[in-house]
């Protein structure tokens, strides 16, 4: 049953609770999943950017590549608020960890910090921008020549391949 909806980068007054729903999809690891970078966007729709970084109702997490893009996970946090309180950004970082970038219609200074130290991106875009139009725009830049942030989240993905030295090995060595 879908939670109820929430008004775009807005959120009731309230106490801060740290409740969490998550789907998460499990796929077999294939050598174009590594490819693949796991995007976020903070989204009551799954079809637009639509809240603020730090009052999130709920984020998507796609996995896109030069070739395609997958659905990785949706979490909901339910009744956040944007209140100043800096405990609610907890479980949302931990959930972005390990994802190159989050898109969101605002970000706080404080969110933006604590995301570039664990690695993730902070994009703020216009609310309603569509996800769809994202995504191909990241497509369009993978199958390219990445630059930005893009080229360093792809640098930090291939330094953290475990395969990375059994694929040079089969490359052979010359002298």
């Amino acid at each position: 049953m879908p939670s109820p909806p929430t008004t775009p980068c807005s959120a009731a007054p309230g106490p801060v609770r740290s409740r969490t729903r998550r789907l998460s999809l499990v796929v077999k690891p294939t050598e174009e999943a590594h490819a693949m970078l796991p995007i976020a966007f903070a989204t009551t729709d799954r079809a637009t950017v639509n809240q603020h970084f730090g009052a999130a109702a709920a984020f998507t997490i796609l996995e896109v590549g030069a070739e395609g893009a997958r659905l990785r996970e949706v979490a909901e946090f339910i009744e956040t608020a944007m209140d100043g309180h800096e405990g609610k950004l907890d479980a949302k970082i931990a959930l972005l960890e390990g994802c190159a970038a989050v898109y969101a219609c605002a970000i706080g200074a404080s969110a933006v910090q604590r995301l570039i130290a664990k690695g993730v991106q902070p994009m703020k875009v216009d609310e309603g921008t569509s996800i769809d139009a994202l995504v191909s725009g990241l497509q369009t830049e993978l199958a390219g020549s990445p630059a930005g942030w893009l080229a360093k989240a792809l640098q930090r993905r291939e330094k953290s391949d475990p395969q990375r030295f059994a694929s040079m090995a089969d490359e052979g060595w010359e002298e």
